[in-house]
């Protein structure tokens, strides 16, 4: 047996800078008083004061009485190598866990730290053992991370067996977890199903997105031809200018005035027969749902749509894409504030940095 006093070769190196420090500030010329006992056998002397500080099951193991007053103080480890509770104890005096010990011991230093409460070293843990996550791996930690409750290192897991699920079916962590949990091979087939569920939702609301902004555009073109012309179509009220340079949303532009151009010499749209006249209509109509003042406004049929709107009770489905639109023009707008801004701020910056 070794000597209690005494470290072992292979327990905690006490002269480690760090470790050592720590130690003369807690418990300045203290002997070690508290052993840990690992699976092989292996005793490393501590001190009750330290371990206390660190972990409440520690102390409140230590506290707890003993059967005899001369027995020495033993705290057992067990179940996991013997390196690992050397690195754990280690933490435990110098708050500090090498890259080397968490490659190793990663897995045995997250059950150790969620078993003795130990907050830092559980946090270290979930973060080393994410970045360390494999195909080969996935599954082990991924069974660890749900019974310490390492909700971060968990849902990483999830992802990585979802995104990865063809080579991860091959791995023995898998079949291993056919054979042995069922309960959380259902739980990572519904997160699987649920995040393809998310992933079809996400594409649908950003194409919807996508169409509420191109809407959106064209409310802007539609004003902008009617107000100001662009470079074939204006307003009645003024001359058409050979000259004029396409605005910055011309593609948009262009479309609309071949439309306008369409819809203004167009024989089928007065029955309906038309399928450009329709969508022009659509597009006016809307118009009308969004403008502010339609007594001034120069786009066609505005004060008409508004009289009819205000007539006739509007479709639930047409209100909310008019409200739809009606967001996609604020969101734009705010975009456009915000890159004026960084423009600006970069241009104050850049005349600063060049005046003498």
């Amino acid at each position: 047996m070794e000597d209690f006093h005494k470290p072992a070769a292979d327990s905690v190196d006490f002269h480690d800078p760090a470790i050592a420090t720590f130690t003369k500030q807690t418990v300045p010329d203290s002997e070690p008083d508290v052993q840990i006992l690992t699976s092989g056998g292996r005793r490393i002397p501590t001190h009750a004061s330290i371990l206390g500080s660190v972990s409440p099951v520690l102390e409140s193991i230590i506290d707890r009485p003993r059967k005899h007053r001369s027995s020495e103080k033993l705290i057992p480890i067990l179940g996991v190598p013997c390196d690992a509770v050397s690195s754990f104890v280690g933490f435990l005096y110098s708050s500090r866990c090498t890259e080397e010990h968490m490659e190793k011991y990663g897995i045995h230093l997250l059950a150790l730290s969620h078993v003795y409460l130990v907050p830092q070293l559980k946090q270290r843990c979930t973060k080393g053992l994410g970045e360390r996550l494999t195909i080969e791996n996935v599954v082990d930690v991924l069974q660890l991370a749900r019974l310490c409750d390492a909700p971060d290192l968990y849902l990483k897991c999830m992802k990585l067996v979802s995104s990865r699920f063809k080579a991860v079916e091959y791995t023995e962590g898998w079949k291993f977890l056919q054979d042995n949990d069922p309960w959380l091979e259902l739980q990572i087939l519904q997160f699987m199903d649920e995040d393809e569920s998310r992933k079809k939702r996400t594409r649908r609301q950003r194409k919807e997105q996508s169409l509420y902004m191109q809407l959106s555009e064209a409310m802007e073109c539609l004003e902008h031809i009617c107000k100001e012309g662009c470079t074939s179509v204006g307003p009645h009220d003024m001359e058409p200018c050979k000259k004029r340079a396409p605005c910055s949303k011309f593609s948009t532009c262009q479309g609309l005035q071949l439309l306008f151009k369409h819809f203004a010499g167009c024989k089928k749209r007065v029955n309906g027969g038309c399928l450009r006249c329709k969508r022009m209509w659509q597009l006016l109509r809307l118009h009308s749902s969004i403008c502010d003042h339609p007594e001034s406004c120069k786009v066609p049929l505005c004060r008409q749509f508004k009289l009819r709107e205000q007539q006739e009770k509007e479709d639930a489905r047409w209100r909310l894409l008019v409200r739809k639109v009606v967001s996609a023009k604020a969101i734009s707008s705010l975009s456009v504030q915000k890159r004026k801004r960084k423009d600006e701020s970069m241009n104050n910056h850049g005349m600063r940095s060049f005046r003498l």
